[in-house]
């Protein structure tokens, strides 16, 4: 039970940031995603590591895969846990794409203010 509720909680969290005014947008933050893991496995975005980035491969992996820790035959059990994993990859990909976003603008302002200069 706690876990669901930290899953809620977790998902409102991520909507609230995504509707915030003047923050990136869903669709913003969607398209980035790929520009975003090329930026970290280039080393050209230290605001997340390859470690991080690979925990998220594998959640896709596991959300992907027929084999699960828990199996989907235990109907309750086995879907939850494939949603909470769902819910932890959307959440950090939406939240890190975010930030990511904010960097790239932060970037392409320094390179205007020092063009100008």
């Amino acid at each position: 039970m706690m876990a669901k509720a930290a899953r809620a909680a977790a998902a409102w969290r991520t909507y609230r940031e995504v509707t915030k005014p003047g923050s990136p947008g869903l669709m913003t933050r969607v398209r980035a995603i790929p520009r975003m893991v090329g930026a970290v496995m280039r080393g050209q975005y230290a605001g997340m590591g390859k470690s991080k980035l690979a925990m998220l491969g594998l959640g896709v992996v596991y959300i992907l895969s027929p084999v699960d820790v828990v199996p989907d035959f235990l109907v309750m059990i086995g879907v939850v846990d494939d949603f909470g994993v769902f819910l932890w990859l959307a959440a950090t990909l939406l939240g890190e794409s975010g930030r990511y976003v904010e960097h790239e603008r932060h970037v392409i302002q320094a390179r205007l203010v020092e063009e100008e200069g």
